[in-house]
């Protein structure tokens, strides 16, 4: 499940977050939680479509948020370039 190569990798937590690495190049896969507001995750997959970075859809963001390690939900999680 998409869940274990979060868990799996570094990750970055949060829109702005995970916009400012993309716009650097740091990120290689952008995952997206069903669940979070539009107005929240639309910069991210419209910036990640557009440079080509693959975007996984998840059911969850407290589900994501878990498995990032935080004790809250997370609606967008970027996987670190290694």
């Amino acid at each position: 499940m998409s869940y274990d190569k979060v868990r799996a990798s570094q990750t970055i937590i949060g829109t702005k977050q995970a916009v400012k690495a993309m716009q650097t190049g740091s990120v290689k896969e952008l995952f997206v939680a069903l669940d979070a507001d539009n107005w929240v995750t639309d910069s991210a997959i419209s910036f990640a479509r557009e440079i080509g970075i693959p975007v996984i859809l998840v059911e969850s963001k407290k589900e994501l948020g878990k498995t990032c390690g935080i004790h809250v939900g997370a609606a967008v999680v970027a996987i670190a370039v290694e």
